[in-house]
């Protein structure tokens, strides 16, 4: 990730607390980096490449519930999209619409059948 993706993202995220108990918690950029390497290649947590030098998948697997509670992954895409649409940069060819994002409209055509 680079510094000025990361620029954006860091006051996303949550602040660790101070005192908390047990090791030293995984900084928060290695474990982004994480987070997105295991969903953009759709593998298992237990298959993280250490090699790559990110942070580990126990820390990391428990950041990403704690984000996705706190809805940071929402406010990350409200700010990628703004920050694209200001630039000018927002590549259309590229994009996808799913029921993630757009909620189907009521009263379609398409209605199962009652069986």
């Amino acid at each position: 990730m680079d510094d000025d993706l990361w620029a954006l993202v860091e006051p996303l995220l949550l602040r660790w607390p101070q005192k908390q108990p047990g090791p030293r918690p995984v900084a928060d950029r290695p474990c982004l980096q994480d987070v997105l390497y295991v969903l953009h290649n759709d593998i298992a947590w237990q298959l993280l490449p250490l090699k790559l030098g990110f942070g580990s998948e126990q820390p990391c697997w428990g950041r990403l519930g704690r984000w996705q509670q706190a809805g940071v992954f929402d406010q990350l895409h409200g700010v990628l999209d703004a920050r694209l649409k200001a630039d000018g940069e927002l590549d259309w060819s590229r994009a996808c619409v799913d029921g993630c994002r757009i909620r189907a409209q009521k009263g379609s055509r398409h209605r199962p059948v009652a069986g």
